[in-house]
């Protein structure tokens, strides 16, 4: 049986569909020995490699673990990126982050190796909250805070109302379920302010309580429950969107 080669690289936890497309279009994926196209599929005797290393499809139990990822930590599985999150984490097993958490943020973030559930969590429309408390560089006014929450024009679109609420001079808390590429930065610095700190601190039903900063854990069986419940119903990935950036 073929599936599509994104799909198949991703089922093998190397890395997200989205972070498969990339490699292949890099020209550092082959088919049987061939340079592999975006759009290729493979079937169950096909031989898949990305650089030197062939792909397998994994056998054992999926991970799920979060990680409180600190400052200047990349969020890719590519290694020739020297700050690349995979060699932070060292975990024993090929994992994978499930969406990105700019270098410059910190906060929470999921690794795993199960491209299924990453696929449902990315795909848009499916209203998943994110929750961030972010520190600006000039005190905030109340202008700010209704434009943030009514909704602000960055790339050629207008952002989805959300939930907004200061928290001091500079400080504010955001809960976003949309996930355009560094949205809140952007949001920022259309209304002239500057993020001087960016801290995810909730992902869907999961938070960061109690897991200091650089350090990682399981998920837990009721956690792990409850967000397969959330995202069975997950529909079709939207072009250009990924429910999890920052």
């Amino acid at each position: 049986m073929e599936t599509s080669l994104n799909k198949y690289i991703s089922e093998t936890g190397f890395c997200s569909r989205r972070e498969a497309d990339n490699y292949i279009e890099q020209g550092r994926v082959t088919i049987n020995g061939n340079i592999a196209s975006k759009g290729n599929r493979v079937g169950d005797n096909d031989v898949v490699h990305i650089d030197d290393e062939i792909l397998k499809k994994r056998k054992s139990s999926a991970i799920y673990i979060m990680l409180n990822k600190p400052k200047g930590v990349t969020c890719t599985t590519d290694q020739k990126d020297k700050t690349n999150i995979i060699d932070y984490i060292n975990f024993k097993k090929r994992i994978f982050p499930v969406g990105r958490l700019d270098k410059r943020s910190e906060g929470l973030i999921f690794l795993t190796d199960d491209g299924d559930i990453v696929n449902k969590i990315l795909r848009a429309g499916n209203h998943h909250e994110k929750e961030y408390v972010v520190t600006v560089d000039k005190t905030i006014s109340t202008d700010f805070i209704q434009k943030m929450r009514s909704g602000v024009r960055i790339l050629n679109t207008v952002t989805q109302p959300c939930f907004v609420k200061q928290e001091g001079t500079h400080r504010f808390r955001i809960v976003l379920t949309q996930g355009l590429n560094r949205q809140i930065r952007r949001m920022c610095e259309a209304l002239g302010y500057n993020v001087e700190s960016l801290k995810r601190t909730r992902i869907m039903n999961i938070n960061l309580n109690g897991l200091a900063s650089g350090k990682w854990r399981y998920f837990t069986p009721d956690e792990l429950t409850t967000i397969h419940s959330m995202v069975s119903d997950s529909s079709k990935t939207a072009d250009g969107q990924d429910g999890m950036d920052e």
